[in-house]
């Protein structure tokens, strides 16, 4: 099983947080991966939250071919981060690791986020197709706000390797996963936390329903739903799909995953949309087993279990501070200071749903409706 550790919180904080909560609950993780997403950037980030970040690697060469493409594309790069490369046993460094921060085409600027979120994707996905084959390319996510950072080894050496300890990188918002490879070779693309067009998740677990909701993903005619290194990432796809394609409010996402039986649906209020949701939906019922960690656009973040509930997970923390993880004792090392009773275990029906800046903690439950409220 791979673990999961995120946090979100009024404040910024460092990556380093995170990391040292995967280190507590490492026999989970087997080193063949971490990604990290950092998502409401701070410090030297804080003034270009409206400048978009294209995070990756690269070579040599496909670091000239990257400028050119972007160049001619009319983006001019305003900002660059780089990690601090330390040489760390077992980590084999690559050419280039980076977040460029672009300012938009001239004849950009005055549009709305869709055309723009159009545009970024496009030239997210193009980058990606010229570097594919000897990735010499290799592209995490291109949007506003968000930098993505993945690499093969053990979290612990890699926060060494990037320096993240002694670096200026903070958010308000930070996933992170340990990998557990369960492909026969390990790619980056495969790596969580995955991202499109602000949304965000990442699994453990396996997806054994992988290939009917990869062709209906296909089948949607959307250009970003295309990769899928990993049986996860559809996960934030159908996220995405749920409430920026069709636009329905967060909660119905686990009505979509993990759609109830015909009785349970008929004590819903809104039964008669729900089995609606059953019958045209029901490509992208996962069958788990899995633990979903997401955001959404907004800042907001949750927690869902499949139906089988089979993977661990915990949320808890204090107000301003929240952390979802897969096991409690990654609660104990990322909050410390709370009060371990309002601890939220999430089972088969629950959604915990946290609120942008980790002002309040609420539990939507399938059966019931909103449960429990933590402020």
């Amino acid at each position: 099983m791979c673990r999961l550790s995120a946090i979100t919180a009024n404040d910024y904080f460092s990556p380093v947080e995170n990391i040292l909560t995967l280190e507590t609950m490492k026999e989970g993780h087997d080193g063949s991966g971490m990604g990290l997403i950092m998502k409401d950037l701070g410090g030297e980030f804080a003034s270009l939250k409206e400048v978009p970040v294209l995070s990756g690697i690269c070579s040599k060469g496909g670091l000239a071919s990257l400028d050119n493409y972007m160049e001619a594309q009319g983006f001019n790069l305003v900002h660059t981060w780089t990690p601090k490369i330390k040489p760390v046993r077992g980590v084999t460094a690559r050419d280039n690791y980076f977040a460029r921060f672009y300012d938009y085409p001239k004849e950009v600027k005055p549009l709305g986020l869709a055309e723009k979120e159009a545009l970024l994707l496009k030239t997210r996905l193009a980058l990606r197709k010229m570097g594919e084959a000897d990735e010499s390319i290799i592209v995490f996510s291109f949007y506003p706000d968000v930098i993505t950072l993945k690499e093969v080894g053990d979290p612990l050496e890699l926060c060494e390797f990037f320096g993240l300890d002694h670096s200026s990188p903070k958010a308000k918002i930070i996933f992170a996963q340990g990998r557990q490879n369960t492909n026969y070779a390990i790619n980056l693309y495969a790596c969580h936390p995955f991202f499109i067009q602000g949304f965000g998740s990442m699994t453990n677990g396996e997806n054994t329903a992988f290939v009917p909701i990869r062709e209906f993903l296909a089948s949607r005619g959307f250009p970003g739903y295309i990769g899928y290194n990993s049986d996860s990432e559809v996960f934030t796809h159908i996220l995405h799909y749920a409430v920026r394609g069709l636009n329905y409010p967060l909660n119905y996402y686990k009505d979509i995953i993990t759609p109830l039986k015909s009785a349970e649906i008929d004590k819903r209020r809104d039964a008669e949309f729900v089995r609606l949701l059953k019958v045209c939906l029901r490509p992208l019922c996962i069958d788990g087993p899995n633990c979903v960690i997401g955001f959404a656009p907004d800042g907001t973040c949750f927690m869902v279990q499949d139906a089988k509930k089979l993977r661990p997970g915990a949320v808890g923390g204090v107000k301003g501070k929240i952390s979802l993880v897969s096991e409690e004792c990654g609660l104990n090392r990322a909050v410390p200071q709370r009060d371990t009773s309002t601890d939220i275990f999430p089972m088969r029906y629950d959604m915990v749903i946290v609120s942008p800046g980790a002002e309040e903690v609420k539990v939507w439950n399938q059966l019931h409706g909103w449960t429990t409220t933590m402020n």
